[in-house]
């Protein structure tokens, strides 16, 4: 797999609400990994707070860790300033939760849509107008949609009017933050439906964020689970699913309703709250919370270490940061 976007040792905190002169910090990443392929859609899966937005953020450019790195294909984009983080966001696209808030409510759908196409100066203005008018098309809305605002739209069109301002600057990497979490079930298939021929006719790569993780499934090459500010475990689809390793991961998919009621699961109980970001736990951060933990597991902090054997040299090996391997699923 040829990586477009490599992530290394990301660490970001923010200071603590009500901190004062005390300083307190929140710890949002902590020494985060992270490699995306080409053509690729790598689902980036955690329960809230765990720092999925974050790591979108500091993609983006958005957000400067105060520490590691951030290569795009081949290029460290942190502390970029200027033309250089300007032609790398050409090429690095968001598409946002909330399809209205990310909308212009006065600009009609054309204009949000041309916006980049304007900026970066592409081709003449009917050009342009001709190029929304395609990239409309190619989301699935009419051509008439250009004129119409948002308010006149429903919650999946204007997700697909997202979508199409996404595309206009012809970009390698789209990162989807909870796409679809506000649309109806209904539309979120049609909206993943979308994206999945996106990914397979344009070559575009994905970095999805989700909390779901049927919708991350779905869509997904590859997945990482995320912890309080840490990958506890990476692999591809299939390997991820059909054996999880970490007891996390496999508390996390014990959690999602089976529709089979003779099925029978070996279920990972979990007990406690997460803890707070400002003071996590040491060794592992996931132990307080786990039923397997060992005495380790409070001292040292466990590295992603590979388990199993690739079937090749392009599959991704199955990484996870536990000294505990769980048994197969039956």
């Amino acid at each position: 797999m040829t990586a477009l976007l490599d992530v290394r040792g990301l660490v970001v905190t923010f200071p603590a609400p009500g901190s004062g002169l005390r300083r307190k910090r929140v710890h949002a990443l902590s020494g985060v990994d992270l490699t995306l392929g080409r053509g690729h859609t790598h689902g980036l899966v955690g329960e809230s707070g765990s720092g999925k937005s974050t790591l979108a953020r500091c993609v983006l450019g958005l957000q400067r860790p105060d520490d590691g790195s951030v290569l795009f294909d081949g290029t460290e984009i942190v502390g970029l300033r200027g033309s250089a983080l300007r032609d790398i966001r050409r090429r690095i696209q968001p598409v946002f939760q909330d399809p209205l808030g990310s909308l212009d409510p006065r600009w009609t759908v054309g204009r949000s849509v041309r916006e980049s196409l304007d900026a970066y100066g592409v081709g003449s203005p009917p050009d342009r107008e001709r190029r929304v008018r395609e990239l409309l098309d190619l989301v699935g809305l009419s051509p008439d949609h250009a004129d119409r605002h948002p308010v006149q739209l429903s919650g999946g069109q204007r997700q697909r009017v997202g979508i199409a301002a996404a595309l206009a600057s012809g970009p390698d990497l789209i990162v989807a933050d909870e796409p679809v979490s506000a649309l109806d079930v209904s539309v979120q298939a049609q909206i993943l439906n979308l994206m999945a021929r996106l990914q397979r006719d344009l070559g575009v790569a994905f970095l999805f964020v989700s909390h779901d993780l049927s919708v991350v499934e779905h869509v997904s090459d590859e997945v990482s689970v995320m912890y309080l500010g840490k990958i506890v475990e990476t692999a591809d689809r299939a390997d991820l699913f059909a054996n999880p390793v970490h007891p996390y991961t496999r508390a996390l998919l014990d959690a999602v309703p089976i529709p089979e009621p003779d099925a029978r699961l070996v279920h990972v109980p979990l007990s406690g709250d997460i803890p707070s970001p400002i003071d996590p736990p040491s060794g592992c951060r996931f132990h307080p919370r786990c039923p397997l933990r060992v005495d380790s597991c409070s001292r040292e902090r466990p590295a992603l270490t590979p388990v199993g054997t690739p079937n090749s040299a392009d599959h991704t090996p199955h990484l996870v940061a536990c000294p505990v391997v769980l048994p197969a699923r039956p």
